[in-house]
């Protein structure tokens, strides 16, 4: 029977050693599942200003595209008025030097016809 009692005494301190081992490792565990939740915790908070940020920077993103937008239509129209305007000064120029034209042919027979043929290089 004291071998019995010898084995199973053997049992019972085996048995608490290896609690106590579970216990050790289950408390390394804990500190590991601590550390790494607060981990998680600060990496949470990081992403939420980051998306706050990435939120932030997008509206801005799109305000000044559009904004971008507005000063290419706005030189685009420019320049399209700004031809136009050179369109119309060409024509006018044609107009008026085609008048003047005109107008120094009907000079120079009228004075042609007035003044001897000395005076007619005055449009020349």
């Amino acid at each position: 029977m004291s071998q019995q009692g010898a084995t199973l005494q053997t049992y019972n301190q085996e048995l608490v050693k290896c609690l106590e081992d579970l216990k050790t490792k289950r408390n390394e565990m804990l500190i590991i599942v601590k550390r790494e939740e607060q981990e998680k915790q600060t990496i949470e908070k990081n992403m939420e200003m980051m998306q706050q940020k990435l939120n932030m920077i997008t509206e801005s993103l799109q305000t000044h595209r559009s904004l971008c937008e507005c000063y290419e239509k706005t030189i685009h129209d420019t320049e399209a008025g700004f031809r136009k305007i050179l369109e119309s000064s060409q024509i006018l120029l044609n107009l008026a030097q085609k008048q003047a034209s005109k107008l120094c042919v009907v000079n120079k027979n009228e004075i042609s016809s007035k003044l001897d043929e000395s005076t007619n290089s005055y449009c020349d």
